[in-house]
């Protein structure tokens, strides 16, 4: 039921919520009225009441003023009331309504009828509010009251003896019906008028709903057209300042924008169709590029947005062209002096190699004399590093001897050290056996109390005894160990002074030792020299020729590299005249080893030395 509401138009649903809305308070105000009619009547039914209980009691009175019982009989003055009809008769007809009187709580006169239509006379109260109030309480009772199985407004008075006792009732009461039925056709006046307004509401709740919400169909159907694309469409017209005048607006805003939107997503297509055509032309030129053709062009029909594109590539193109122009005209002069060093090198090369054959051998005659000279110096060195080690090892005894003597000396110190150590522990032990002694004297003056304690005592007692015991040993055994010591100590004195007469001994062979090692050294020095000298001279000669190979392979090589250079420079077409690759014509690798066979390696470290060729 909320779905299908859900889905009606708005015009729908504001006629149901009024026509809802004017039900409600229809029914509401005709159940206030009829509460309030009802009210009224109740209350117009008790003021009767009252006029009726008052004629009433007039009635009675008029017969007499005093109510006795006699026996089973109520009297009023000398009037018996028991089935005496004409005065609750007379105030049926002077008021209307229903009039009983009851001794105690039975009926005795009375004008309701029974359903036989007979009097109901001789029918007992019901055992109600009204008879626990006037006979339990001797008090009025007013309310309703079912009377016979019909409802009444009723009237309750006590009846009282001269005494006070209460002895009967008089009652009074109006049927319901007849109270109810005289607003009963205000209620169906009250419904009927609500039924008609309800429906009048109704139909101009529905008619200013179609009128107020027709331009909102109209707004739903131009939305739907815009969420369709279409911008071609009359937004309704609503001057008024109310939600569906802002609706209106905004979708105006909305149509705005979305012809903004479609004539932008028309300019982005523009542009992508621009790129990609940018895009292929530049893609082309690329291409004839990479195949070496620096001629290519990207076109004079190139999109004007990408103007600044072409002109770059124009200008790289441009560069490319001088920069492949000035290399193959550079290769040119590269390969020219590329050959007059090779040329250079060569000739240098060979001058090199015939002093490196003399040098040679004259290396090789005066480091044999150099050799002879070594052994000889060597053998003189090793001599006098024997005699070296030997004072040395002599004088490494004198210093151990001497640690020796100082390790006793402390040793014999440590041990009179100790010895005042062991004196402590023996005055220790004689204290603790002395304090034993004592815990044993107090303990046996404890008596039985102190056992245990005299035990500890002479249990400590022993151990102080034997502390002293160990201590005397250990004294007696200190007292072996420095004699030990004393007589030590003289023999490695004694050793000393033999290793002393032995270092004066190998001092004088030293002595003469090193003059020989002297003149050796002398000699060995000078050859070394000269060695030295002639080595020089064929390692920077050796040097030279290997440089001089290196900068004529090295020059070939350059040869070679120009000339792919030139080869690959060839490959692109700048437009201009372009000379052909010429090669040079070099001597060969097989004749230039074989021209430098006599020359010997050199180490990489020596061919390297930029010192020694700038020397050449």
């Amino acid at each position: 039921m909320l779905k299908r509401f859900t889905n009606l138009s708005l015009a729908s649903k504001t006629t149901i919520l009024t026509v809802g809305g004017m039900m409600l308070l229809a029914i509401a105000t005709f159940f206030v009225a009829d509460h309030a009619l009802t009210q009224r009547a109740a209350q117009t039914a008790a003021e009767r009441q009252e006029v009726n209980m008052r004629v009433a009691w007039s009635v009675l009175h008029h017969y007499g003023n005093a109510f006795r019982l006699d026996g089973e009989d109520l009297y009023v003055g000398d009037h018996k009331l028991n089935n005496w009809d004409e005065p609750v008769d007379e105030v049926k007809r002077l008021v209307g309504g229903t009039a009983t009187i009851f001794r105690g709580d039975m009926r005795v006169s009375t004008n309701v009828m029974k359903e036989n239509g007979s009097r109901a006379v001789g029918t007992p109260l019901a055992r109600n509010a009204a008879y626990e109030t006037v006979l339990g309480n001797g008090q009025t009772y007013r309310g309703k009251a079912d009377i016979l199985g019909k409802p009444f407004f009723t009237a309750y008075d006590p009846i009282k003896d001269g005494s006070g006792k209460t002895i009967g009732i008089l009652f009074v009461g109006i049927p319901e019906s007849d109270v109810m039925g005289a607003i009963g056709g205000a209620r169906w006046v009250l419904a009927l008028s609500a039924a008609v307004i309800s429906v009048l509401v109704a139909g101009a709740a529905w008619y200013a709903g179609r009128r107020m919400f027709s331009p909102l169909v109209q707004m739903t159907e131009a939305m739907r057209a815009l969420a369709a694309g279409k911008v071609d469409i009359a937004i309704p017209a609503h001057t008024a300042t109310d939600e569906i005048g802002a609706m209106a607006e905004a979708l105006q805003h909305f149509r705005t924008s979305e012809i903004g939107r479609q004539q932008a997503e028309a300019r982005d297509r523009q542009a992508q169709a621009e790129r990609e055509q940018a895009m292929e032309a530049l893609g082309q030129a690329l291409a004839k590029i990479a195949g070496g053709d620096l001629t290519a062009d990207i076109g004079q029909d190139f999109p004007a947005d990408y103007e600044k594109l072409a002109t770059h590539f124009r200008t790289a193109i441009g560069s490319l062209r001088e920069l492949i122009g000035t290399v193959l005209e550079g290769t040119s002069s590269i390969r020219t002096g590329s050959q007059e060093i090779a040329s250079a090198s060569e000739d240098l090369a060979r001058r090199t190699e015939a002093n490196a054959a003399s040098l040679e051998q004259t290396a090789a005659a005066i480091t044999q004399m150099n050799q002879r000279i070594d052994a000889t110096a060597t053998a003189a060195g090793v001599t006098v590093e024997r005699a070296d080690q030997a004072i040395g090892v002599v004088g490494s005894g004198r210093s151990t001897a001497d640690e020796a003597v100082q390790a006793m000396s402390r040793v014999s110190d440590s041990a009179k050290g100790i010895d005042s150590v062991i004196e402590g522990l023996d005055k220790i032990a004689f204290q603790t056996r002395v304090l034993a002694m004592n815990a044993a004297v107090e303990a046996g003056r404890a008596g039985e109390a102190g056992r245990g304690f005299a035990v500890v005592a002479d249990l400590v007692s022993a151990l102080a005894m034997r502390a002293e015991e160990e201590a005397k040993r250990a004294r007696d055994q200190l007292t072996v160990t420095q004699s030990e010591v004393v007589v030590a100590r003289g023999a490695v004195e004694r050793v000393d002074s033999a290793l002393a007469e032995i270092v004066d001994t190998v001092g004088e062979v030293h002595q003469l030792l090193g003059s020989m090692a002297a003149d050796n050294r002398a000699q060995s020095t000078a050859i070394r020299e000269i060695s030295t000298a002639i080595g020089e001279m064929d390692r920077a000669t050796q040097q030279n020729a290997a440089m001089v190979e290196e900068t004529s392979a090295a020059a070939r090589q350059l040869t070679d590299q120009v000339a792919r250079l030139d080869a690959h420079a060839s490959t692109f077409r700048t437009g201009g005249q372009q000379a052909p690759l010429r090669r040079p014509v070099l001597r060969s690798q097989g004749s230039a080893a074989a021209d430098t066979g006599t020359t010997r390696a050199v180490p990489v470290q020596a061919m390297a030395d930029s010192g020694d060729w700038a020397s050449f």
